[in-house]
């Protein structure tokens, strides 16, 4: 079954066709077309202005600075690796680089969101499909797809270089794979092994097990079911098992005098890391984080968690809105919520959205005056919605968010000496590194000042003096907005920023970036 639900023909398209068959119809040759049309309207819209918006962030760093790692470095982060994610989404990343990279321009969080686009692309599309395999209508699957693609808020998770995005067409595939019309045993195992693959590229996308459940029941027969769902369990955990195999290889599984452990990252993660409260307290950083993703696009997130409760009483909707219910409880939770997060969500919020608006419309038709109301009601709708995402959409493919930091990229590599230490926000990290830099300890990410965490103890040894070994420092929104969650953390960030002098500024506001340099002697 395609997006489009198209029949494939008879005869296969290679073989001639005998004497006095007729010719193939105009829709067969062209039954790909739409979709073809779709991924070059998701690519597009991805694509064009993905360099310049929204403004790069330290995450995304990050992960470019570990997919570089293990392609130039041979290691599995530019520091050490001390667990904080299993690594299947940068090695995703470091192969895009290898292979695409060098015919793609730009900075290196730039270069990476262009070569991330083929994910955002699959997932969109993926989107259609699921909604397809969910029996909901082609153009129910379409609007899916386009509420995916031209929402702001959608279109602002599609270009980031996040872990999640990396694994959201795994997770999708999965889902696709568990409801597939054949009901075969090895279906259910691609499904397992595609979800195994999400997992180890984000885990926090192991919350999605209850819908892949479900879905998995309702894509195998009565006879087979339990035969389907071993096989893809048994694929999903023997796969998952390499990540703590890998810890335990490498004699990391438990805690030791200076190492890192996979036991301390997940207690960092579980117990230890600054939580940012509940999106329930208004006065949160989880609820700010929910509001920035509501001032980006209303509509669909909004529309989709509303609308989730209701649409899991509809077998059709039963699949997303469980997923989706599961995702908000978890998010809702007091604990730390990662602006990515919502990465997750969007695509079983346009599902939901598309399909009770598929039962709206055959509610309606059932008599004139019911058609009439939806009528106004939709027009109204879109009077509402349209403007805002048509400006969102203007705003990503034509505002420029991300030139201070890569004028600031360009002071430092054109006045700070080669063998300054200078302390950076992640974005900064490859570019400088590959200027000459010397890694780890010349181009400093500022998360590893955090001396006292013993998470990384080579920046200890080869930094004893804390922020005092350090020469400049960046000040980036990444950085100071860090250091304003939490005035209890990253102390040697604080005491380099507080002892350096303002040399350069870039832009103005809170978007600025300032070139800083440490004081000698402070």
């Amino acid at each position: 079954m395609t997006l489009l639900d198209l029949r494939a023909p008879a005869r296969n398209p290679g073989d001639a066709r005998a004497p006095g068959d007729p010719a193939p119809a105009p829709g067969r040759r062209f039954r790909h077309l739409p979709v073809a049309l779709l991924g070059l309207l998701v690519t597009a819209v991805v694509a064009i202005g993905a360099g310049r918006w929204p403004a790069f962030g330290d995450d995304e760093g990050t992960y470019v600075a570990q997919a570089w790692a293990v392609r130039v470095e041979g290691t599995l982060s530019h520091y050490t690796y001390w667990y904080d994610h299993p690594p299947f989404g940068w090695l995703q990343l470091s192969w895009l680089q290898a292979t695409l990279g060098p015919l793609v321009p730009g900075d290196a969080v730039a270069e990476a969101r262009l070569l991330v686009v083929p994910y955002a692309v699959a997932s969109a599309l993926l989107v259609g499909l699921l909604a397809r395999r969910l029996g909901l209508a082609r153009p129910t699957a379409v609007a899916a797809v386009l509420l995916m693609t031209l929402s702001p808020l959608a279109l602002a998770s599609l270009r980031g270089v996040y872990l999640d995005l990396l694994g959201l067409p795994w997770l999708l595939l999965a889902l696709v794979l568990a409801l597939s019309p054949r009901k075969s045993l090895w279906a259910h195992v691609g499904a397992g092994l595609a979800f195994a693959a999400a997992v180890l590229s984000k885990e926090t996308f192991v919350l999605a097990l209850p819908g892949l459940l479900l879905a998995a029941r309702r894509g195998s027969s009565p006879r087979t079911r339990a035969f389907c769902t071993a096989g893809l369990l048994g694929a999903l955990i023997l796969v998952v098992l390499v990540y703590p195999l890998l810890a335990v290889l490498k004699g990391e599984l438990l805690p030791g005098p200076n190492t890192v452990s996979l036991w301390n990252a997940i207690a960092f993660q579980l117990f230890q890391r600054q939580g940012s409260g509940t999106a329930l307290d208004p006065s949160s950083g989880s609820a700010a984080l929910v509001g920035t993703w509501l001032a980006l696009d209303p509509w669909l997130l909004a529309g989709g968690v509303l609308l989730a409760p209701v649409a899991v009483i509809s077998r059709r909707l039963r699949v997303p809105a469980l997923t989706l219910i599961v995702l908000v409880a978890a998010g809702l939770r007091p604990g730390y919520l990662p602006q990515p997060y919502v990465v997750a969500l969007l695509p079983f919020c346009a599902v939901i959205v598309a399909g009770c608006g598929q039962h709206i419309v055959t509610f309606a038709r059932r008599t004139a005056a019911r058609t009439a109301v939806v009528g106004v009601l939709a027009v109204a709708l879109a009077a509402l919605v349209l403007p805002s995402w048509v400006a969102g959409l203007r705003e990503a493919t034509t505002v420029d968010t991300t030139s201070e930091q890569r004028q600031a990229l360009a002071a430092v590599v054109d006045t700070v000496p080669r063998q300054d230490r200078v302390l950076i926000d992640d974005t900064y990290y490859v570019d400088l590194v590959e200027a000459g830099f010397e890694p780890r300890y010349g181009a400093v990410w500022f998360f590893k000042m955090d001396l006292g965490s013993g998470l990384d103890p080579s920046v200890v040894q080869r930094l004893p003096r804390g922020w005092r070994d350090l020469d400049w420092v960046v000040s980036s929104p990444a950085l100071r907005g860090t250091l304003e969650k939490d005035p209890t953390a990253l102390q040697q960030v604080r005491l380099a920023v507080q002892n350096s002098r303002v040399v350069r500024t870039f832009g103005t506001g809170p978007g600025r970036v300032e070139l800083r340099r440490v004081q000698a002697g402070a």
